[in-house]
């Protein structure tokens, strides 16, 4: 089977490994301790929302699912809209590996339910030394990370600073090696 197949529909791509998520909780303990990049206690997962009453339940009971795990590990969730129409379901506090489970929970349960495709990505939010912000990004549709660190000023990014991150820790997380796929989200509510 060639290429005409996955076209005609009689083979599907493959789709990127879902445990690709889990090697941020890795990767975060070199960004920690080797990098001096902490976590700045939050994380989100952006998708495009569908006015059903299926999808509407999901996303409802996914949240009430990681407000009840979340309670013991002081973890809160919130959803806010952007002006693109995403929705951020965002998780503040608690461990770093409770964000991530809690990001890999909702992904899953929209991919179960059938809505995989309205997931965009996974955002966590870090800062280094100086306290500046910056964030790795997982597209789920690719399953890759790539990192992204705003710049002073408006929408400008410091494209420097992100190819050093990638070199020193591209050996811990799957980094996406195509730099045009590094899109920047302006506005990141964490």
């Amino acid at each position: 089977m060639g290429f005409l197949d996955v076209l005609t529909g009689r083979r599907k791509l493959a789709k990127p490994a879902a445990d690709r998520l889990f090697a941020m909780s890795t990767a975060y303990v070199t960004l920690e301790t080797s990098l001096s990049i902490s976590s700045r206690g939050a994380s989100a997962i952006v998708f495009q929302p569908l006015s059903t009453a299926d999808f509407d339940a999901i996303v409802r009971d996914m949240e009430e699912v990681v407000r009840g795990t979340a309670a013991d590990s002081g973890t809160t969730v919130q959803s806010s809209d952007d002006s693109y129409g995403f929705r951020w379901l965002i998780l503040r506090g608690g461990a770093f590996d409770d964000l991530v489970v809690g990001i890999n929970a909702v992904s899953t349960a929209l991919e179960t339910g059938g809505y995989g495709e309205r997931v965009l990505c996974a955002v966590f939010a870090f800062e280094d030394q100086r306290r500046r912000p910056l964030y790795w990004i997982y597209n789920y549709k690719r399953g890759y990370f790539y990192p992204f660190v705003p710049a002073a000023g408006a929408e400008r990014r410091d494209s420097e600073r992100e190819l050093v991150l990638k070199a020193q820790i591209g050996n811990e997380l799957p980094v996406e090696p195509e730099l045009t796929r590094w899109f920047p989200l302006w506005g990141i509510p964490i």
